[in-house]
Order: structure tokens, then sequence, then C-alpha cells
């Protein structure tokens, strides 16, 4: 969905934009991790002062991503709110200096492309750890034979039991006891 900055400036109220939007295809092609984007949608508005143009909205969405740990499908509900500040024609340094920065964006074809920012800000919040429930809880870890995941909490209670074994003075336990 393209917003036509004409139309934007026409408005001094804003544009006000409810828009389901059709994303998966793009996503997966930027992001192969993606395995489904289901129910995007922006609620918001765009609005012209001081020669910016302001989008703000929701985006609420569900994202379905591998875990990180077992890699089964992890269905994810997203809602968060976005704000980007666009500019047509960057005249002072102030502006220049925000759009080498990216804090503006710049305006091609006197157009905001909606799906643009809504892609944009989805493939910006894929978390880094993805974990189905039962592995949130702690359950769920791999093992085999001889071997174990263990959590960093786990991990360094086994350090610290092998590090009191291993000690020079680990003999003298026990000695004076009676």
């Amino acid at each position: 969905m393209n917003l036509s900055t004409q139309e934007i400036r026409k408005n001094p109220e804003g544009l006000a934009f409810d828009q389901e939007l059709l994303l998966l295809e793009e996503l997966q092609g930027r992001n192969s991790e993606i395995l489904d984007v289901k129910d995007i949608k922006a609620t918001g508005r765009v609005a012209y002062d001081s020669g910016l143009y302001v989008l703000d909205y929701q985006l609420t969405y569900t994202i379905v991503l591998a875990s990180s740990r077992s890699m089964e499908p992890v269905e994810l509900q997203e809602s968060y709110p976005v704000t980007e500040v666009f500019a047509e024609d960057a005249q002072s340094e102030a502006d220049i200096e925000a759009l080498e920065e990216d804090l503006i964006l710049p305006i091609e074809g006197g157009k905001i492309d909606l799906s643009e920012s809504v892609a944009d800000n989805i493939l910006l919040n894929i978390p880094l750890k993805v974990l189905t429930p039962e592995e949130e809880k702690g359950q769920g870890f791999l093992t085999g034979h001889d071997w174990q995941i263990l959590s960093e909490e786990e991990y360094q209670a086994a350090q610290a039991v092998k590090k009191e074994e291993n000690s020079p003075f680990a003999g003298l336990n026990g000695l004076f006891d009676e």
C-alpha cells in the first residue's frame, strides 16, 4: 500500500489507515528462517508537519519461526507501535545529518510504501532466541549417549562442584571430623 505525499499534505489531520497485508513471500525471500507470517495488520495514520511526514501505527502479526533449540515450529504473537519519519527533500544541515544517521527516511517517487515499512519492522524484530513453551519452562533439553544440553545455571553449578573436587585440599576433607 502506497501513501501519496500529495494526499497526505491535503489532509491537515493526516490520513488514517487500517490495513491487512500479505507479505509472506517477500519476508521469506529476505529471511529464510521465517516459516510463516499471518494476520499482519497495521493501524494508524500518516501526517505532514513542518516538511516531515510522520508515519505512526500499531503493528500486529503472528510469525512462525523454528525453535533455536529443537527446530520445532514456534508461533509468536507480536504487537508493537512503530513511528517513522520521512522527508522528501533534505534542505537543512540537521535534516541531511538525520538522513545519514537513518533517523529520517527518504521518500522516493512521492509515495511512502507502508508494506515496505511493515516488512522492515517485522524483520528487525525477529528474536535471536526462539523457544517452545516447554523449552521456556526449562524442559525439553536434548540429551544423548553420554551428553546433554545444560542451561547456563546448571553448567555453572557443575563447574563449581568440579572445581571443589579438583582442589588440592579436597583430600583433607573430613580429616578433623570427630
